[in-house]
């Protein structure tokens, strides 16, 4: 924008035309240059250094990731040892049921609910006699098959001989191990003798692991662990773990959706996936006889073939952390061999996950670095305009405050605290001066103040002639009611009465010249122009009417005095305008129009009326209102006829 420097037409010096726009350029300048200077700089250094250590950090949380899933996987397999070791050595756990059968009941659903991760814990006998303890509550299957009350979280399965022959009875209990419900089952034909987690403990004599394979109860791909009791007697003890339940312990999706965790056993053989779907693919194919091909996994999983490899060759000392390719991808990997009391030795874990996907919010923070750089530059920009802006809305506030009290528009200040001194006290004398203009205009005609403000006094100018339509009020014996009651209360009924007729006045177009006691002398057609003022004080008179007597109802009923008004209405030439002394100056409407309109106020009270109106009232507008004709009198301090009408509607 070009700013021109021209001579002042007062003084012939130069003044800058204007000076607000350079003053935000100027604001925006130092705040760009101040951000520039100092997140440029810091942003870069943590952008190139950050760079540097995104691959450490990948490593870190690779390395954090695979000792927290390890924990969590031996945890797994050291409960189902805890479990079947603690049973084992409890001397009612080797009579076969029903002996002792509440104890094996509380030991197995303690030895349940102490490894949360262990679908199943119980017991096979010589006789072929059985008690399980299951977890219905970790395995929806249970709960389906066996159609369990809705509050179980466990079941319970003895299997006794009677006269040699096999009764299978489920007891189900709550999460609280309180019994709800017991039911028998003849179709159940399972012998422990015949399982091999039976045969491997009692054949090896020592704790020893079973599977994976298909439970035939589940049908789920489950690992077993078993041991043979103390003391003997063909006991053994075993529990449960679903590979389901291990893939979700070896689940380290949280940090990407293509980050997963394997376990392969001893043949290099995948057993668990941590991705659903492809564990119901392993249990599919392993329930078939057959094998799940690493292409077959691949399709789901695209690491899976350097995963296997990395697996199969075992290479890497235990929580080393290794790169390689899969399609154009670079991913971190970590192994483990995780033995638990000397089982599951040369099973190995590993976790992957993309590189991209554990540094990637690392990168995404530096480049976010970058742009907030950039965004505070653009940002300290547009503060600069806001703060200029800030500085000059007050100031424009302040001009539409002083516009709206030329038009006499009393609303709410919009001007707010600034923390400029100088606008704060630019404020309050506009403040000071709304509230003497508002208490100004609370005594002179609105539209007569308004034109003085706007336009001062010469606005106004000296009284002229003019067609005015006059309106007169008067209560009818308000002396009376004066003396009947306190002044506060005249007052405060007087002041409910004229604000009702104030509204309607104005309403209608009119100005309230004066308020005369209890008396009101209103006008049309001035200061304000009206074309139609005659008919608009014909119907201001009927509304104030109206309301008056809507007014009067209420006050009855309240046993307040009735304010009984009586109306008179002329139109007619007049003087208008502002009369008075130099110091001292009323505007206000005199002449014949004006005393005709107030004696015929005054005459109502002889005829028993409430609105009386001249004949020239009735002229004007005697197509759009009805008037009944009360006869001709002469009024007082005036020569002729005045034909009089009352105005009914």
């Amino acid at each position: 924008m070009e700013h021109r420097i021209e001579p002042s037409p007062a003084t012939g010096t130069t003044e800058a035309a204007d000076w607000a726009f350079p003053l935000r350029l100027h604001l925006s300048v130092i705040i760009v240059g101040l951000l520039a200077c100092t997140a440029l700089p810091l942003v870069w250094m943590a952008y190139t250094q950050g760079k540097v250590t995104a691959l450490s950090a990948g490593e870190a949380q690779m390395r954090q990731l695979g000792l927290r899933t390890i924990e969590d996987y031996r945890n797994v397999f050291a409960g189902g040892h805890a479990a079947i070791e603690t049973t084992s050595a409890v001397p009612q756990m080797l009579t076969p049921p029903p002996q002792d059968l509440l104890a094996k009941q509380n030991l197995l659903l303690h030895a349940l609910k102490s490894s949360l991760r262990i679908d199943g814990v119980y017991a096979g006998y010589a006789d072929g006699t059985y008690i399980q303890a299951t977890n219905i509550a970790t395995n929806p299957t249970w709960r389906d098959t066996l159609n369990t009350p809705a509050d179980a979280a466990f079941a319970v399965r003895t299997i006794t001989k009677v006269i040699g022959i096999p009764v299978t009875t489920w007891m189900f209990f709550d999460k609280n191990t309180r019994p709800l419900a017991r039911r028998a089952d003849r179709d159940d034909i399972f012998d422990p003798r015949s399982r091999p987690w039976y045969h491997a403990a009692l054949s090896e004599g020592q704790t020893t692991s079973v599977g994976p394979y298909i439970s035939a109860a589940t049908n789920y791909l489950t690992l077993t662990f078993a041991t043979p009791a103390v003391g003997g007697n063909q006991v053994v003890i075993g529990a449960d773990v679903m590979l389901v339940t291990l893939g979700e312990v070896v689940n380290v999706g949280t940090i990407s959706k293509e980050a997963h965790g394997y376990v392969f056993d001893n043949t290099g053989r995948l057993i668990v996936h941590s991705d659903p779907a492809v564990m119901a693919k392993l249990r599919d194919n392993i329930r078939r006889g057959g094998l799940l091909s690493v292409a077959d996994i691949a399709r789901a999983d695209p690491a899976i073939p350097a995963v296997t490899n990395l697996a199969q060759g075992r290479r890497l000392p235990d929580g080393d952390v290794v790169r390689f390719p899969v399609n154009g991808r670079e991913y971190l990997a970590q192994s483990f061999h995780a033995e638990v009391a000397g089982m599951l030795k040369d099973y190995t874990v590993v976790i992957a996950a993309p590189l991209d996907d554990l540094v990637g919010p690392v990168e995404r923070t530096l480049r976010r670095n970058l742009a907030a750089a950039a965004a505070f530059l653009a940002a300290g920009a547009i503060a600069a305009i806001i703060i200029s802006r800030l500085i000059s809305r007050s100031l424009y506030a302040l001009a539409d405050e002083a516009r709206q009290l030329g038009n006499l528009e009393f609303r709410q200040s919009r001007v707010s605290h600034s923390w400029i001194s100088e606008v704060n006290a630019l404020g309050k004398a506009l403040g000071a001066a709304r509230d003497a203009i508002r208490t100004f205009s609370l005594y002179v005609p609105r539209e007569l103040v308004r034109r003085i403000v706007i336009a001062g006094q010469s606005a106004i100018g000296s009284a002229s002639r003019q067609e005015i339509t006059v309106l007169f009020t008067d209560i009818r014996e308000f002396t009376t009611i004066s003396e009947r009651h306190s002044p506060e209360d005249v007052v405060a009924l007087l002041s409910t009465y004229f604000e009702a007729l104030n509204v309607i006045v104005e309403r209608h177009g009119g100005t309230i010249v004066q308020y005369i006691g209890d008396s009101i002398f209103a006008m049309w057609n001035a200061p304000v122009r009206d074309e139609q003022h005659v008919e608009n004080a014909c119907r201001c008179a009927l509304s104030m009417k109206a309301a008056i007597d809507a007014m009067n109802a209420s006050n009855r009923a309240a046993a307040r005095p009735e304010l009984v008004t009586r109306f008179g209405l002329h139109t007619g030439p007049a003087v208008v305008g502002s009369v008075g002394a130099e110091t001292r100056r009323q505007y206000t409407a005199i002449g014949d129009t004006v005393n005709i309109g107030s004696r015929l106020e005054g005459l109502n009270r002889d005829y028993g009326t409430s609105i009386l109106v001249s004949s020239a009232i009735r002229d004007a507008v005697e197509e759009n209102f009805t008037f009944m004709p009360i006869g001709t009198v002469s009024v007082r301090g005036r020569t002729g006829q005045t034909e009089l009408y009352e105005l009914r509607g």
